[in-house]
């Protein structure tokens, strides 16, 4: 059976990375992690990849856009070329990263409460004083940590 080949069946990595918003560095870890087909190799040596792995790349960076994890996103690829798996598998991925999703929110939120008090605070109290005197410099040094502050480091 004879391949099919359209102009874009053998882009440069370059050409690659600019049809899927990818960097050049990220196609060559997903790569070497197995994420995507290791490229044929022009007699060059410059990697060449067809048209497959930009549709490949195109659904993992729709996956990262999500904020699916690597391992996640591997899980992906593989149930969106089996027949044999369940469409429950691919829910219950999504359905843990919407927890995920959830909890960091719920965070961030903590943590816009706490600066809105800062920010409150200093409005109130110390404006056009003296830095030394500000509240928020004042509850920075000495405040507990709250959940929000592991939200972001």
């Amino acid at each position: 059976m004879m391949e099919k080949r359209t102009v874009e069946a053998d882009l440069g990595i370059g050409a690659l990375a600019e049809l899927t918003g990818s960097s050049i560095p990220t196609i060559r870890y997903y790569e070497e992690i197995g994420l995507i087909p290791t490229a044929r190799r022009r007699a060059s040596g410059h990697r060449c990849y067809g048209d497959d792995t930009v549709e490949l790349l195109r659904f993992i960076r729709r996956c990262r856009d999500f904020g699916f994890g690597i391992e996640q996103v591997r899980e992906l690829v593989s149930l969106s070329t089996s027949e044999d798996r369940d469409c429950f598998e691919t829910r219950d991925i999504a359905q843990a990263q919407l927890g995920a999703v959830r909890a960091k929110l719920a965070e961030l939120r903590e943590l816009e409460r706490g600066l809105t008090r800062f920010v409150k605070s200093c409005t109130e109290q110390c404006a056009g004083g003296p830095a030394t005197r500000c509240t928020i410099l004042q509850d920075l040094g000495k405040g507990q940590p709250t959940a929000a502050s592991n939200c972001c480091g």
